[in-house]
């Protein structure tokens, strides 16, 4: 989610949808929840009251070093463009077996900026685990699929903020940047907020039967 639009989403729209939709379990990405960088607890306590079983991050993590008592989810960070210590691929054997150990549902919050990376990872886990759903990028892909060993996929889930701006920032903010390479200090922008996920639906044994896109606009479409 993307700043105070999109916490804004999560609180009045997660109820809703959780109900409609039957829920058993919602996880909530709240990378960018504290105006664009991090998530800080009190962001934190609003996502949780609004129906999220656990929040994942992702490479602002430590941005609001105070969230570090909430960190009980773990979730992979991709190597390529972004760089992290410890590579995805030396951990996820590890943390999946450890996890299967509790429970044969396992989801995987794969955070990284390459689409290859993401579909590799998914495809290594097929059968291993019951989900592989990319974050990140802010555009919500459209390969939503189950694999042919029962792994729900996305390369990425998508962005719950607002639409007109360039992956949640005011756009002039972003475009003067791009074009002069000056430091500009990015503002979080406010039109067409939705929020963006996906559904996945599986068995007891953990494998998935289904994963379809999740998009809602907070407001509903002029004349609609």
């Amino acid at each position: 989610m993307n700043g105070t639009p999109g916490v804004r989403a999560v609180e009045r729209l997660v109820p809703r949808i959780r109900e409609e939709l039957g829920v058993d379990f919602c996880v909530v990405n709240g990378e960018n929840a504290a105006d664009g960088l991090g998530l800080t607890p009190q962001i934190a306590e609003k996502i949780l009251a609004s129906g999220a079983d656990v929040i994942t991050l992702g490479n602002h993590t430590w941005r609001k070093k105070e969230i570090a008592p909430y960190l009980a989810v773990i979730n992979l960070l991709g190597q390529l463009f972004l760089a992290p210590p410890h590579g995805p691929w030396e951990v996820i054997d590890d943390l999946v077996a450890e996890a299967r150990q509790s429970t044969p549902v396992i989801l995987v919050d794969f955070h990284g900026e390459a689409t290859s990376e993401k579909v590799a990872m998914a495809a290594y886990l097929d059968g291993k685990v019951t989900a592989v759903l990319g974050t990140h990028t802010h555009i919500q892909t459209n390969d939503a699929r189950v694999s042919a060993g029962g792994t729900a996929a996305i390369t990425d889930a998508g962005m719950t903020g607002p639409h007109d701006s360039v992956i949640g920032v005011i756009t002039e903010l972003a475009v003067e940047q791009m074009r002069t390479g000056m430091p500009i200090r990015f503002r979080t922008a406010a039109g067409d907020v939705r929020l963006e996920g996906v559904l996945v639906e599986c068995g007891e044994d953990g494998r998935a039967t289904s994963c379809e896109l999740v998009r809602v606009p907070l407001e509903a479409p002029a004349g609609g």
